[in-house]
Order: structure tokens, then C-alpha cells, then sequence
């Protein structure tokens, strides 16, 4: 028993060596993509994320940057390192819990265990926990400041002490390990609410151990106490206990006449006090059941009380302060996530349904004098009879889902979807693609990194594949072995314990199938979203090493000495994880990867000293948030973030001076654009005013809540409205010549009135605080937009701006013709080629998924084609080439494969006199078009995009046949006429 208990312990240290060493190696050096810029400057001075946040790994990131030791380019690189910890822990966990459950299927006493025996279950809890080590999707996020490593720790280590507590007999100490499960729990609050999610399973655990001789209804009544559980925890603790905090702090504020917070700390004081009391009482009359609770209880709050940072470092008021979560009402509305609204689960309108009514919701609060008063109420919208459905999964009617559900289900326009489309898009949307598909990635391989990218059989082959294709580096094929592997463990394990069975498998349900029914996926996602379901793998994989003993029982028969039939079937299994490490390795490998921190200082770069810019999605903001907060570059850009300009706390904080930033000009007021003011400004044309409204006094108008630009609504309220399509601001031309940022070919075009059509449109609240900004501002400071902003950011000034870069600044001149914006050749020259940073991007060994081909490489040839453009309109032909020359050295093919925009270039080349390269370019992408499309017509499936691929194809044929290169022209022309029948 000893051999085998050393044994065991050192083997999970093992595989958490095998795993840290993993994960060590591949890590990040700086700042990913998505949320990780925001989590590490979030961490690195405690400052507040988004909702609902993650306090705990906030502290425990900190901890990590101290590492750094000054050195500030390697924060984010320790930042990091929390999550490769915490994954290498959640690997050794995973492992002593599979070795646990397999004890139980092998059915002896540990000192009854022979050589054979250690070997199987040694061997078992290798296998699986090797392989989920391997996995895509957890060694994704190992290796990256994101939450979902640390949260797979909590779940690990939870699971494993509830089984663990499963193995004492000692109730006192059985009871303990009770209230250690409770604090993790606790803790891991302040990380995500995934473990939460495995509490109804483990009820099943106690409810086994107490009651030897289980039934259907006992189980059933167990599972509905842990759903209890878990429902007080999400419901009654972390948002409600603030709740009932503030009902007391509006009694004692608004009946007693007390100072605010008073009703809030007499809450906690009593709340806090009666459950002391109540241990004090349980422990004294030897109520067990009742004290373990209460203890429990208790224990829960103390890792719930991470949230505290939430409230002192947002009081602090931080330039990173989401919500501004620093009293009873922004922490409340924090912590329910109000910010992104809320999705029908049981019952509720479908995407064709309209409102035809609106009632009065909830009451929504503010502070006003020494009171709490209520300014409005959330809306609740009424729908007619037929426009709801029981359990509407088809119900998004926001950017182009509609469309989307169309396409999906075979509706046509106004067609309303049935009951059986709402089934359908639930079984091959939500759980096939956006669950299912990502099971297999794990383990039976994907098919590439493209999005929407499908998963590999053992058969799949590369045969007719695209060269890139057969070349990606996250194409990797496992056969299916891991997952034959685990569908033997969950038949083994069903026929063995099916106790075990029902818990592991509930585990499996609740992380996996049931989390994507709560979520009710919309039919498209700014990104791949498998990483949500990283609890739902977890628990396959313990399966998957289940599967290691179900073949060895399989091989009973056929090999009789347990010791060689154990130590085969283990070492053979083992060869799978193995298979695994070595296929996903360039794929996971994120060493020497730094373009998306460099991406962040080249926008930045494109801008003018003391310069707005204006930023659209998380992958344009918080790498930018990054570089100024953790290694304080450009600080004296103001990033303003549309996506949050809508909300009444972040205008607030654009406001006020952040470092070398003053604060932004805007006019408007708080009661102005308070939450549910002025959310939309409809577009209601006044007779009066056809030919254009003055900017400036219309926005003096909303700030007024002037009559002469509102309406009534049905409910009697008045709204503020867009009374013109045309607006226009007069030029204070001696400013513009004061700033000196207008060039002297330019000036003449210069006229007394900036006037432009905005189009007959509504105004959201984010294009009202940019209007408000561009009206204010009166060209003292720089205003730019980012190139990577949708065309509707744009306010229809694309003909007013001005290319620098990465941006476009706002001018107060339009070129003719110029409907994209026009190029100052001199000042992006030198941004492009004197102000950006290039680490590695031109290094074929480091791997760039599909997000770093995104915004990085599309930002930068879109730069680098627009400044050749200009420099050969100018007749200036030695710069376009050596922009040309500069842009293929930095971005060259070999690292990052030509795309749409590279085409381009093609034609640039010739007209500059480099037919060589342009040949040699035109033929490799030519060729790359071709296999594309001849993949696509095959029905194998599908890489790249068939319109793109076209379009590349036809933009080499016009380049070719302007210089008269007939050769090549009809050659491409061939393959282009090839291929439109099918796809034209």
C-alpha cells in the first residue's frame, strides 16, 4: 500500500512537471490577444476589468508582476505565468483523481494491490491527464492571462476534494475537508463562475457516502439541493446579498435621513454577526448538520470577499474602472452584468418579433442630493400573440443574426421559424457546431485555425488539400484515438460504477451541454468559443484514462500475466497523449510571438502627440490599454473605446486628465447621458431644417433637452431626435492655422464650413459623444479613427480624413473623390517605416493564428498598399517601391501567407518596374487561388474564401493584361474563367 501511495504522489508530480515544462516552454512573452491586455495592466495595478470580474486572479497576477523586478516588458510575461502554474496544478489534480476513481473500478483494497494493478491505475491517470494536457483547448489557455486556466485549477482541485472526502471515514474530519471544498469554492468566485456549475454533481457524492442504499428519488432529491446550492450562491450571495444591502441603505438613507453607506455596513454588521452567532449557537447545542453548514457558509464569503478590491479600487477611481463598481448601485449593477444585457432562456420572442408595447421594469436608481430617487425604469417590451416561443433559441435580432438564421434554417424574409427550426438550430448550431464540433477538436483533431473550422477523421487525408492547408500548423490529426479512448472509459465505467458514472457524467453535462443551452449561442461570435467549455473536456478526459483499463480488461483473455498486459496496454495508451504533445506543439507554441503588442504601438504611432482615438472591439483596445498602462507607452493618446462610449461611466471617465491625457471635450452633461438617456437619438426629419443643422447648436440643443429636437413617445416621455441628415460646423480657420497640421497643397480646398450628409440614420449614444467631441474640440486636439473601426464609426467623414498609418485623422478639408480618406504621404512614410515595430513577424517558425492575421496583418498591407498608391500617384515611383520592398521584408509570405490585399501589390510592382517580383507573386497566389477553389468544387470542404479567391485571381488578371504581360494574363485568365462559373 505504501509502494503504491509513493507511487501515486510522485507520478502526479510528474505529470505536473511534464505539464509546467509544457506550458513554461510555449508561454507568451507579452500580451495576448482579447481580454489578456486587459487582465494583465488590470493586474499589475489593481484595476477594475470587466463585469463581473476576477479580484482573486487580479491578486494572485499581481503577486506574479512583482517577478518582473522593475523590468516592465517582462509583466505581462509573469502575468502569464499564474496561468501556467495554476494549469500545471490542474494536470496533477486531474491525475490523483482519475487514479481515485479507477481504485474504485479495480474493486480491492489498496494492500491487496500487486505490481499489475499499481501499473494500471498508475498508468490510467497518466494517460488521461497527459492527454487533456495536450488538448487544444486547455493548452490554449495555459499559456495566456486569461481566466480560464486558473478557473479549471478550482474546478480540478474541488472535484478532487470531494472525492477525496468521499474516501474518509472520520466524520470530524470529513467535515473539514466539507468546508475546505466550500472555500475554494469561495475563491473561486473571484476567478469565473465555472466551478459553480459542478456543485449539483457533487451533491450526488454526499448523498452516496450518507446514504449506502440510494434511490431514484433520493438521488433526485440530492441534485435538486445542490441546483439549491448553486442557485444561492449565484443568485442569493453574489448579486443578492448587495441587493439586500442596498434595500437596507435606501431605508436608511431615504426614511431614516442617515448618510449614505450606513444602510450598508448595518446590513453586513447584522448579516455577518448572525452568522457568527449562529456557529457559535450550532457548535454549542452539537448541531453538526447545521454547523458544518454555517461554516461553510461562512468560508464561501471569505473567498467571496475578494470582491472587496472590486469596491476600494474603484473608489480610487483607476483609469481601467469598468462600471465604476465603487458604491451599492454600479457594484450591484457589476455584478449582474446589466452592461450586456440579458437572453431569454425558457420563454421569450423570437428574431422576427417586434415590440408593440413597453411597460415599466425594474427601478433604476441614482444618487441625487442625500438621496437615492428613481430617474427611470428598465424597459420591458411587450410582443404579440405568436411572436414568443418555450425555450426561443432563435432569438437574436441584433447586427446580421437574422440574416444568419435564415440562412441557416431555409426561411425566407418575414417568414416567421417554427418550433422545429428553433429544435434545429439548437441540435446543429448550438450543440453540434458550437459544442460538439469543439469536443472532436480536442480529441480527434481540427481541420486548421481558419474560424469556423471543422474536425479531422481518421480517414481525413490531405489528398486535393491546398498547400496551405496541408502546411497549417494547427491541422493535426488524432485519428480519433483519444476520443475511442474515451467512449471505452465511459462504457467501462457505466457497467463498473455507474454511480461514478452518473456523477462524472453530470459533470461532463453540466460544463459542456447544459452551459451552451444556458448561454444560447447567437449564430455568429466575434471569435471561436471553445475555451467556455474547457470543463466539459476536462471531464472526457478523465474517461478517456478510464479507457486505458477498460482495454486491459478487454485483453484479459488474450494476454494472461497481468504485469506484461497492464504495462503493454499503459505504454502503448501513453503513446496517444505523446501523439498529441508532439502534433499541437507548433501550434501552441508561443514563444518570440509580440505582434500584438506591437500592433498597439503602431496605431498608437499613427497618431499626432496629445491625439483622441478613437478604438472599436477588444482586440483594438486592450492591447493599446496594455502598452500605456503596464509599460507606459504613448500615454498622452486618449483611447476611447466605442463599444463603452455608450455607457454612462466610461463618458464620465473620458472626462478627467489620465496621465499626459487632459481630459476630452465634451460638452454634454451626466443627466445627459445617464443610463437610458439618449441611448438612440431616431433620425425625424424636420421640414425646416433640409439643408443642414449647425452642429454645435444642436448639440447645445440636446444639452438643454431643447423642445425644438424632441418628440413624444407612446408612454408620454419626450426623446431627443436627429432633426436633419446634413449637418454642418463652421471652421475656425484661425485655430486650424494656429495648430499648423493642415499642408500647404491642402489649404486651398479649405473652406468656412465643414459640411457633411450623416445619413438618414439613428444616432447611438456613441456617435452623439463623438459629435459632441468633434464640435468642442475645435481642432485644438488631434482626433483620429482607428482603420480598423466598422464604416458605420466613420459619422459618413471618411471624405474629411486624413490616412497617417494605422489611423485616419479628422481634417477640416476634403479632398474631391477622396471617399476613403486621403493619404499624407510624407507623415505615414515616416510612421510606417520609422515608427513601427516588427518583432519576429517576419520569422516563418513562429506560429500566427487566424486573430494575429487579422487586425496586424490586415492593418499594416492596407497601410503599406495605400501609401505605395499614393506615392505612385505622385510620380514618386522609388518610394512606392521601397514601401513595396519594406512591407514584404517585415510581412513576408513565408511567415504570414499573402492575402486578399496582397494582390494589390501585383500591379503596384509592375508600375514601379519590378516585373520579377511581380510575376513571382502573381504565380504563388495564382497557384494558392486554384487550389482553393478546386478544393471547395470537390466537396471535401472548404479553405479560405471563394469571393476572396476570386477576387485575387481577377485583380492578377487586370494587373497583368495594364502591363502587358500576355503570357501571364491568359494564363490566369484560364484559371479565373475556370472557376467563376462555379462560384460567380
Amino acid at each position: 500500500m505504501q509502494s503504491f501511495k509513493r507511487l501515486n504522489t510522485l507520478t502526479g508530480w510528474l505529470v505536473f512537471a511534464v505539464a509546467l515544462f509544457t506550458y513554461a516552454m510555449t508561454v507568451e512573452r507579452t500580451a495576448s490577444f482579447w481580454d489578456c491586455g486587459e487582465f494583465i495592466a488590470c493586474s499589475f495595478k489593481l484595476q477594475v476589468p470587466h463585469p463581473p470580474g476576477a479580484p482573486f486572479f487580479l491578486l494572485l497576477g499581481r503577486l506574479f508582476s512583482m517577478m518582473s523586478f522593475g523590468d516592465l516588458t517582462s509583466v505581462a510575461y509573469w502575468v502569464n505565468m499564474a496561468s501556467v502554474l495554476a494549469s500545471a496544478f490542474t494536470i496533477a489534480f486531474l491525475f490523483w483523481t482519475i487514479t481515485m476513481l479507477a481504485q474504485k473500478l479495480l474493486g480491492k483494497a489498496e494492500r491487496d494491490y500487486t505490481t499489475a494493478d499499481t501499473l494500471l491505475v498508475i498508468g490510467t491517470g497518466a494517460v488521461g491527464a497527459l492527454a487533456y494536457t495536450f488538448s487544444d483547448t486547455f493548452w490554449f489557455s495555459a499559456v495566456e492571462a486569461e481566466v480560464y486556466g486558473m478557473s479549471s485549477f478550482f474546478t480540478a482541485i474541488v472535484v478532487w476534494a470531494a472525492f477525496k472526502w468521499e474516501r474518509i471515514e472520520d466524520e470530524a474530519a470529513a467535515n473539514r475537508w466539507l468546508i475546505f471544498i466550500a472555500y475554494l469554492t469561495g475563491l473561486s468566485i473571484g476567478v469565473h463562475l465555472l466551478n459553480l456549475v459542478t456543485l449539483p454533481a457533487l451533491a450526488l457524492i454526499y448523498y452516496f457516502k450518507k446514504y449506502p442504499k440510494p434511490t431514484f428519488w433520493g438521488g433526485a432529491a440530492a441534485f435538486g439541493i445542490g441546483l439549491v446550492i448553486l442557485g444561492i450562491i449565484n443568485s442569493g450571495i453574489i448579486p443578492g446579498l448587495p441587493g439586500m444591502a442596498f434595500a437596507f441603505e435606501r431605508f436608511f438613507v431615504n426614511t431614516l435621513g442617515l448618510p449614505f453607506t450606513s444602510g450598508a455596513i448595518f446590513f453586513t454588521v447584522v448579516f455577518l454577526g448572525a452568522i457568527v452567532y449562529g456557529i457559535i449557537w450550532s457548535a454549542r447545542q452539537k448541531r453538526v448538520i447545521l454547523n458544518t453548514s454555517l461554516l461553510a457558509l461562512a468560508f464561501v464569503l471569505i473567498g467571496y470577499a475578494s470582491y472587496m478590491q472590486v469596491l476600494v479600487r474603484a473608489d480610487f477611481n483607476p483609469p481601467i474602472n469598468e462600471n465604476d463598481p465603487s458604491d451599492e448601485l454600479n457594484f450591484l449593477s457589476y455584478l449582474r452584468r446589466e452592461q450586456y444585457g440579458s437572453r431569454s432562456l425558457l420563454y421569450g420572442p423570437v428574431f422576427t418579433a417586434r415590440p408593440i408595447d413597453q411597460k415599466q421594469g425594474a427601478a433604476m436608481w441614482k444618487k441625487q442630493g442625500n438621496k437615492y430617487v428613481v430617474f427611470d425604469h428598465q424597459p420591458e417590451y411587450v410582443y404579440a400573440p405568436g411572436d414568443e416561443m418555450l425555450f426561443p433559441r432563435v432569438y437574436s435580432s441584433q447586427q446580421n443574426h437574422p440574416a444568419l438564421y435564415r440562412q441557416m434554417l431555409g426561411l425566407a424574409e418575414g417568414q416567421k421559424p417554427t418550433m422545429g427550426d428553433n429544435l434545429k438550430f439548437l441540435f446543429n448550431y448550438q450543440l453540434g457546431h458550437m459544442w460538439w464540433r469543439y469536443l472532436m477538436w480536442n480529441f480527434a483533431g481540427r481541420e486548421s485555425d481558419e474560424e469556423g473550422a471543422g474536425y479531422l477523421l481518421p480517414w481525413s487525408t490531405d489528398q486535393n488539400a491546398p498547400d496551405l492547408l496541408k502546411t497549417n500548423k494547427a491541422r493535426d490529426n488524432f485519428y480519433m484515438l483519444p476520443f475511442i479512448l474515451g467512449l471505452f472509459g465511459i462504457t467501462f465505467q457505466y457497467f463498473r460504477r455507474r454511480r461514478d458514472f452518473l456523477i462524472v457524467g453530470l459533470l461532463f453535462l453540466f460544463t459542456g451541454i447544459a452551459l451552451q443551452v444556458f448561454l444560447n449561442s447567437p449564430p455568429s461570435e466575434p471569435r471561436e468559443r471553445d475555451y467556455i467549455y474547457v470543463g466539459s473536456f476536462y471531464f472526457f478526459a478523465i474517461w478517456l484514462g478510464l479507457g486505458v483499463m477498460s482495454i486491459a480488461e478487454g485483453l484479459r483473455n488474450v494476454l494472461k500475466s497481468d504485469v506484461a498486459r497492464n504495462g503493454l496496454v499503459a505504454g502503448i495508451a501513453l503513446l496517444v497523449p505523446v501523439m498529441m504533445g508532439a502534433k499541437s506543439w507548433d501550434n501552441h507554441n508561443r514563444d518570440k510571438r509580440y505582434q500584438s503588442v506591437d500592433f498597439a504601438k503602431n496605431l498608437l504611432n499613427s497618431c499626432a502627440p496629445n491625439a483622441v482615438l478613437f478604438t472599436g472591439g477588444d482586440n483594438d483596445t486592450f492591447p493599446l490599454w496594455y502598452v500605456q498602462e503596464v509599460e507606459g507607452f504613448r500615454r498622452d493618446v486618449r483611447v476611447c473605446n466605442l463599444s463603452l462610449l455608450g455607457t454612462e461611466w466610461y463618458i464620465q471617465q473620458m472626462k478627467r486628465k489620465t496621465y499626459e491625457s487632459e481630459a476630452l471635450p465634451i460638452s454634454l452633461e451626466f443627466d445627459n447621458f445617464n443610463k437610458g438617456k439618449n441611448d438612440i437619438v431616431p433620425f425625424y426629419e424636420v421640414p425646416g431644417v433640409k439643408n443642414g443643422i449647425d452642429l454645435k447648436q444642436y448639440i447645445n440643443l440636446i444639452k438643454t433637452s431643447s423642445p425644438a429636437v424632441q418628440v413624444p413617445l407612446t408612454n408620454g416621455d419626450m426623446t431627443s431626435i436627429l432633426p436633419s441628415s446634413v449637418l454642418f460646423l463652421p471652421i475656425d480657420k484661425a485655430a486650424v492655422d494656429k495648430a499648423n497640421f493642415v499642408p500647404a497643397a491642402l489649404r486651398p480646398l479649405m473652406k468656412d464650413t465643414l459640411q457633411w450628409t450623416i445619413g438618414k440614420k439613428d444616432l447611438y449614444k456613441p456617435d452623439l459623444i463623438m459629435l459632441d467631441m468633434i464640435a468642442t474640440n475645435n481642432w485644438k486636439r488631434p482626433i483620429y479613427f482607428s482603420s480598423t473601426l466598422a464604416s458605420d464609426n466613420y459619422l459618413s467623414l471618411k471624405n474629411y480624413m486624413q490616412l497617417e498609418g494605422y489611423a485616419y485623422r479628422l481634417m477640416p478639408v476634403a479632398v474631391p473623390g477622396a471617399t476613403d480618406g486621403y493619404v499624407n504621404s510624407d507623415i505615414m512614410y515616416t510612421n510606417m517605416t520609422k515608427k513601427t515595430f516588427w518583432r519576429e513577424f517576419n520569422n516563418p517558425d513562429v506560429y500566427y493564428d487566424e486573430t494575429y492575421k487579422g487586425p496586424p496583418v490586415i492593418s499594416a498591407r492596407i497601410a503599406f498598399f495605400r501609401l505605395a498608391d499614393q506615392f505612385i500617384r505622385e510620380g514618386r515611383k522609388d518610394k512606392a517601391l521601397e514601401v513595396l520592398n519594406y512591407s514584404l521584408k517585415v510581412i513576408p509570405d513565408k511567415a504570414i501567407p499573402y492575402d486578399q490585399i496582397s494582390s494589390n501589390y501585383v500591379r503596384f510592382l509592375f508600375e514601379v518596374g519590378d516585373n520579377k517580383k511581380a510575376l513571382e507573386i502573381a504565380e504563388v497566389m495564382a497557384t494558392r487561388a486554384d487550389q482553393d477553389l478546386t478544393y471547395a468544387k470537390s466537396g471535401n470542404g472548404r479553405f479560405g474564401s471563394p469571393d476572396s479567391d476570386l477576387y485575387i485571381l481577377q485583380t492578377i488578371v487586370e494587373a497583368c493584361k495594364e502591363a502587358k504581360q500576355t503570357a501571364a494574363a491568359n494564363k490566369y485568365e484560364a484559371i479565373f474563367q475556370k472557376h467563376i462559373n462555379a462560384f460567380g
